[in-house]
């Protein structure tokens, strides 16, 4: 019995261990026109993760995610827009139709995504490792709306987030940008 338990012990560990040691970087998910895009693409970035909508109280806040993105881009930082459909269905769009209203209305340049989940059973998982400290070895954070960001550093590790309602403009993420 001893045994058994020092060998599920033994187990759990190595499963946690291996959820903290992954990185952004062992994703590989599709962007907004369904081509492959691998995050390690992004090594040595700064990187500002957000789950995105077109149709949300929120949605004025790509602007600034433009304008933020616009700013610190050739600093080593990039922001990439996951749009997702989970709340409300305030992203009830194709791609397509996703890609031609960021572009339009508030002239989006920084990565899109395809749509995803980002809570529930269909979690993506790029979501889950974000959202999972059994997954990110730092933190539970699961999303609450629409433009939640979070926060990963230049070597692919989960840093921190900051909820939906947060300007992108905030002075937690100007400091992370530019420590």
């Amino acid at each position: 019995m001893k045994q058994f338990f020092c060998i599920l012990l033994l187990t759990l560990t190595t499963i946690t261990a291996m959820g903290q040691n992954k990185s952004l970087y062992d994703f590989k998910v599709k962007d907004i026109d369904g081509k492959d895009f691998n995050l390690s693409e992004l090594k040595g970035k700064k990187v500002l993760v957000v789950n995105v909508a077109s149709k949300c109280g929120l949605t004025p806040q790509y602007e600034k995610l433009q304008n933020l993105y616009t700013q610190y881009k050739d600093k080593n930082f990039v922001i990439i827009g996951f749009p997702s459909n989970d709340f409300k269905g305030q992203e009830p769009g194709s791609n397509e139709q996703i890609k031609e209203f960021c572009s339009l209305t508030y002239g989006v340049t920084f990565p899109m995504m395809s749509k995803v989940d980002v809570v529930g059973d269909n979690k993506a998982p790029i979501y889950k490792w974000l959202t999972e400290k059994a997954e990110n070895g730092k933190m539970d954070a699961e999303v609450e709306w629409n433009f939640q960001k979070f926060m990963v550093d230049e070597k692919g590790q989960l840093v921190d987030f900051v909820p939906p309602r947060e300007d992108p403009f905030s002075e937690k993420i100007i400091k992370w940008i530019e420590q």
